[in-house]
């Protein structure tokens, strides 16, 4: 057994996985604390570096393509103190963490661990259900559907059409950008319907605008992974198995389609306009805004 442990979690290696523990001092980020353990396969390991500094160090884990629903949903946009594979070592614990590294990297010798991309999914990514309040809504997934409650701050468009509901077998993708206090993120969930939509965040009905707690709105990234985890894997949309080309073709409305998408589009803003939830200025500047993205 291979183990180190340090004020910001624990990192112990048995042979077969390595197992993260979020540690519990108030300078470990809510994110971490909230995903909990996770349990890494030696499988879904690329490499393993340790990188000594003067005060302290850092041990990084490096995962496989497509083995863990984390990384592909946020797409290594996590910030650093929230990525769950980033281990900060005390200097004098250096040498530990240089032994549990080496340790690792052994190992992926002995197995010969490939490096290439994985078929599948690895890690299971968060249990469900999973519901996180953000400044735009509440966001909740079940297993079989996303449900987003809009807050009194969301736009008016948005309240105005309710609560939205996304069955998970509708679902195209999940799109994810963290808060960063200075810009804006979002949560979008993409549907066939949606796939050539470009609204802006505040107004898109299947996308939650990031605004404002960093701290809170992070958790996002829970749902976008739990969701991510549930939907066919990147390989298999790709056309690298099975029948995945066909499954890919399916997702993606039709040419055809397209343009009754828009029309049902631009009906709906007309049916908000004439109901008054949307100013003349408001309709003109969304309704420009759906071309734009279907142009």
């Amino acid at each position: 057994m291979a183990e180190i442990i340090q004020r910001d979690g624990t990192w112990a290696f048995d042979g077969s996985t390595i197992r993260i523990t979020p540690g519990l001092h108030r300078c470990v980020p809510l994110f971490r604390q909230t995903y909990g353990e996770i349990s890494v396969p030696l499988e879904a390991v690329s490499d393993v570096v340790y990188e000594p500094e003067r005060k302290r160090g850092r041990l990084r884990m490096r995962l496989r393509e497509g083995a863990d629903p984390l990384l592909q949903a946020t797409g290594g946009r996590l910030p650093d103190p929230a990525d769950p594979y980033r281990l900060t070592v005390a200097a004098d614990r250096g040498g530990v963490a240089e032994y549990v590294a080496e340790e690792i990297r052994h190992a992926l010798l002995l197995d010969r661990i490939p490096k290439e991309p994985t078929a599948a999914y690895l890690l299971p990514g968060p249990p469900v259900p999973v519901s996180v309040r953000s400044s735009d809504g509440t966001v909740s997934f079940d297993g079989t559907q996303v449900r987003i409650d809009w807050a009194d701050s969301s736009d008016r468009v948005k309240r105005a059409t309710g609560p939205r509901i996304i069955a998970l077998r509708d679902l195209v993708q999940v799109e994810w950008l963290p808060n960063s206090g200075f810009e804006d993120g979002f949560l979008r969930f993409v549907t066939p319907e949606t796939v050539f939509s470009k609204l802006p965040p505040e107004r898109d009905p299947y996308t939650l605008d990031l605004w404002g707690s960093v701290r809170r709105d992070l958790l996002t990234a829970l749902v976008a992974t739990a969701v991510t985890a549930r939907l066919p894997h990147p390989f298999v949309r790709a056309g690298g198995a099975g029948d995945g080309r066909g499954r890919e073709r399916a997702l993606v409305p039709a040419q055809t389609d397209h343009h009754d998408v828009l029309l049902r589009r631009l009906r709906e803003l007309g049916e908000l306009h004439r109901g008054g939830v949307l100013t003349d200025e408001e309709f003109a500047r969304t309704k420009a805004a759906v071309l734009r993205g279907f142009s």
